[in-house]
């Protein structure tokens, strides 16, 4: 098992696998990084491939042996140099990162490195980040963070700076759309779920999804209805995004959607030949991009990503939607 996942690293993240060897075998380890990439990159993968490596008790030409119980015990995640966090509801709080620190300070481990992980480093809120600031700026002993974000925009810039950052390359998007549409997927679905995913089977299984291909035809709807009046847009967030609106999840997964959407029409404009989110809407999308300038597209972009930071904050979902419609037709009347 462990072996395959050396393997699959080193296959799917050549770069990442290689200056994972390179810090070890210089005995150049960090004491933060940031795995930076989309979701289903393998970023969750290749962190504990790395914390494998750094408690190894047999490494043979920098790669973990698989096979010791360190390796074991890492991969079953009972390592106790191993700690992870991740969001306790929308973010991580104050207390869940002063209990993760506090920990990785205490003495009484076994020898060797600690590790700690922080899923979704970017949904840490103001007083988690300071909170962990602290502890960058002054970090004590054999200790290494690995901070795992899908935006990392969204992170501290005075936490970035204090961390080496690793990006994560997409796999080829083509390779994926091939598969998908193997296996019965219509090509505009497959090339909707793969902007989305870089993971085959969670693509897959949002191809498979017919709440998910509803909520495409109502992301585009709303588009339809943006650009012919807002009003119209309005009454659509009250009538059919409201199943939406109940989960979190849903509502991101259909700003997503929107943001993809929008890209594609400033794809468009820019004449780029990158294989657009919805193919299948090539025409609609030609009169947008023909009608409409790159700052009325920049303006909505920006409202788009703001409103996924406000979604995150806990902000009521069907107001939040409500006010992202009125601040995408004011993009419309930048000139």
């Amino acid at each position: 098992m462990d072996n395959q996942l050396s393997s699959r690293i080193a296959a799917e993240q050549p770069a990442v696998a290689a200056r994972f060897s390179a810090a070890y075998r210089n005995h150049r380890i960090g004491h933060a990084y940031i795995f930076d990439g989309e979701k289903g990159i393998g970023k969750h993968e290749a962190a504990l491939y790395f914390a494998q490596l750094l408690l190894c008790e047999q490494p043979s030409e920098n790669v973990p042996c698989g096979t010791c119980s360190a390796c074991k015990r890492a991969a079953s995640g009972n390592h106790p140099n191993i700690l992870t966090i991740e969001p306790d509801g929308q973010d991580i709080k104050k207390d869940q990162m002063a209990g993760l620190l506090s920990v990785m300070t205490k003495k009484g481990y076994e020898s060797g490195r600690r590790i700690y992980m922080i899923d979704q480093a970017h949904r840490m809120n103001t007083a988690a980040a300071n909170a962990l600031l602290k502890f960058l700026e002054e970090p004590e002993g054999d200790v290494t963070a690995i901070l795992l974000t899908d935006a990392y925009h969204m992170v501290l810039p005075t936490i970035q700076s204090r961390c080496q950052r690793i990006s994560f390359l997409p796999p080829q998007r083509e390779q994926l759309l091939e598969t998908l549409k193997a296996e019965g997927v219509s090509p505009s679905l497959a090339a909707t779920v793969t902007s989305l995913t870089a993971d085959s089977v969670r693509a897959a299984e949002l191809a498979a999804d017919d709440q998910f291909v509803s909520l495409r035809k109502t992301v585009v709807k709303l588009v339809q209805a943006i650009d012919h009046h807002v009003s119209d847009a309005l009454l659509l967030i009250q009538s059919e995004w409201t199943p939406f609106l109940k989960e979190k999840e849903d509502t991101e997964m259909g700003l997503d959607l929107l943001l993809y959407m929008y890209r594609d029409i400033v794809a468009k404009k820019a004449g780029l030949s990158a294989t657009p989110a919805y193919p299948d809407l090539d025409e609609f999308i030609t009169s947008l991009a023909m009608k409409m300038t790159y700052d009325q597209l920049s303006s909505i972009l920006e409202s788009v990503l703001q409103a996924k930071k406000q979604l995150h904050r806990n902000m009521h979902r069907t107001l939040l939607m409500e006010q992202l419609v009125l601040s995408m037709q004011e993009g419309l009347f930048v000139v």
